[in-house]
Parts: structure tokens; C-alpha cells; sequence
């Protein structure tokens, strides 16, 4: 900005526009509201603004105020003629005018697709990315079977980021790795309703419902028998797929799709539910389980 003939007090405002605005927004998005008391519209915008930025904060954006009345300058810099005017600004430079949106709705939604084209990480970005490789050592650690260490990374994680969904998933197969199975159940529960459908707590919440469905069996072989006897024997099938789920998944899931092929529709497609449950609980981006559903297809539509 420009200060050559400007008097002091005008300096002075330039300024602490720049300290306010032009070096923050080096690396956040900042909204600049230019209004006025005397503006009745910028006076009615200015709490849905409020609200919005404090909202966007941890993803790296802020709101500063610019009264056109008090700092003069800085309004002819930018060539304010209407009140509310709203920029954003990245970098020094303006982004985008969002003037227009005037609704919370639309101004969210206008911030979403700015902050996609930035690189913009903000504190809860920055958080993330702290825990991102302490969530990879606990998930290699559940992976290699121990149960204990791995539930205690997952928890030291929860105390860094209690609000992470993944790092709240992980706890919870973590205790049923380590047979908690209803101390899992309990932690799930816990979630709110509308963060319920995260695509880890509901791979959590899918191991669990099978834990909780299968009946142990100590001795296979009789079930093994009753199928070998009479291969229509559903019943069997289903208990031996829930038995082997924990140790065999290869093999549960060719006993169901076995019984999917002979019957698809035995105690209302039960069998496939179950195949499914197992699906989700593996995680639906497995290449195991991409290969399951080609078979799951074949069987179904052949």
C-alpha cells in the first residue's frame, strides 16, 4: 500500500493494516469486513461473521474489522464504495469478495472451496499432521498382534487429540484385540449420534457386532461334521463362519459364500449380512476385500 503524502494518522492506519492484515495472512485466510456504525446492513452481517470465522479458526482463518469511518485510508486504498464490503485475503493479496454471501450457508460454503486451492493447514491441520505418524506406529503395532501396547499408544494419542475419531476407532479394536469386547461396544457408544457414521468408528463398530454375534467354539469339528453330512446345513455354516472369523477370515469368508451359492436367501439373507459385517470390520478400501466382493458378485449374479 501506498503511504507517499499521506498525513501520520494515515500512516499510522496503513500500518497496522499491515500488521493486522497483510503479515497474518502469510499463512491464514483473513476475512476483512469493512463496515461502519452508521451501516445498518454491515451492523446486521457482522455477528453471522463472528460466528463463521471463530467456527474456521482452527483450520487457519481469522476476521479483522476495518471501521471505513475511523481508518479512511485504508477504505481508499481498497476503494470501498458500499457497506458491507468483505474480502479475503491470502498472502497480501485479495482472494475473493464475499460481499455476496450473506448467509452462513453461503459464505461456509464459499470459505470451503477457497480453502481447498490454498495452502492453508491451520492449527487443527497442523495437529493432524503431528499425529498422523504416532497413529501409524499404533495401527502397525495393532496389526502385529499386541493389544496391550497398542491400546496404550492409541490412548496417549487420545489425551494429545481426544476429539479424533480414528485415534477413538483404533482405542476401540485395540480393547477388542485384548478381548474387552463390551468395554469397546461402551467406547463406541460414547460418540455422538452425528459422528456415529465416521468410516473408522463404523470398521470399529462392525468388528465389534461380530465379536459380540459369534458364539465361541472350542472344537470345530462337529460342526464340521454336521456340514460334511448335509452340505444344506445352514445353520451349521453360519456358526462356523462366526467361530472362524477371528483367526480364519479367508476361510469364514468362503464358508459363507458357500452358503450364499447353495441358499441366498436362508434366514433372510443372513449369511450375506454376515459376510458384509465382515467386510466392514476388515475396511472397505482392503484389497482382501475387494477380491471378497468380485466372489460376492460372481456368486450372486451367475
Amino acid at each position: 500500500m501506498a503511504t507517499l503524502g499521506m498525513t501520520a494518522a494515515e500512516r499510522t492506519a496503513i500500518e497496522a493494516f499491515r500488521r493486522d492484515v497483510v503479515e497474518p495472512s502469510m499463512d491464514a485466510l483473513v476475512i476483512v469486513n469493512f463496515w461502519a456504525e452508521r451501516s445498518a446492513p454491515s451492523k446486521a452481517l457482522a455477528p453471522m461473521l463472528d460466528k463463521v470465522a471463530t467456527a474456521y479458526a482452527a483450520r487457519g482463518v481469522m476476521l479483522v474489522k476495518v471501521d471505513v469511518d475511523a481508518q479512511k485510508a485504508v477504505a481508499a486504498q481498497f476503494r470501498i464504495q458500499a457497506l458491507p464490503t468483505v474480502y479475503a485475503i491470502f498472502q497480501g493479496q485479495l482472494v475473493a469478495d464475499l460481499t455476496t454471501a450473506r448467509t452462513e450457508a453461503q459464505l461456509t460454503q464459499t470459505l470451503d472451496q477457497i480453502l481447498k486451492q490454498l495452502p492453508i493447514q491451520g492449527a487443527a491441520g497442523q495437529a493432524e499432521a503431528q499425529i498422523a505418524p504416532l497413529i501409524a506406529m499404533a495401527e502397525e503395532v495393532l496389526e502385529s498382534g499386541d493389544a496391550e501396547r497398542a491400546l496404550s499408544i492409541f490412548r496417549q494419542i487420545g489425551e494429545m487429540a481426544p476429539d479424533n475419531l480414528v485415534v477413538l476407532a483404533g482405542e476401540a479394536r485395540a480393547l477388542l484385540l485384548g478381548g474387552a469386547v463390551e468395554e469397546a461396544a461402551a467406547l463406541l457408544d460414547s460418540v455422538p449420534a452425528e459422528k456415529a457414521k465416521d468410516p473408522a468408528l463404523a470398521q470399529a463398530r462392525a468388528a465389534v457386532t461380530l465379536a459380540q454375534a459369534a458364539a465361541p467354539v472350542d472344537d470345530l469339528a462337529p460342526l464340521e461334521a454336521r456340514i460334511a453330512a448335509d452340505p444344506d446345513d445352514h445353520e451349521a455354516r453360519y456358526e462356523l463362519a462366526g467361530a472362524l472369523m477371528a483367526q480364519d477370515r479367508e476361510r469364514a469368508a468362503d464358508v459363507l459364500l458357500e452358503s450364499i451359492a447353495r441358499d441366498r436367501t436362508w434366514n433372510d439373507g443372513a449369511a450375506r449380512t454376515r459376510l458384509l459385517t465382515l467386510f466392514e470390520a476388515v475396511g472397505l478400501m482392503d484389497p482382501w476385500v475387494g477380491a471378497q466382493r468380485r466372489r460376492l458378485s460372481a456368486v450372486l449374479f451367475t
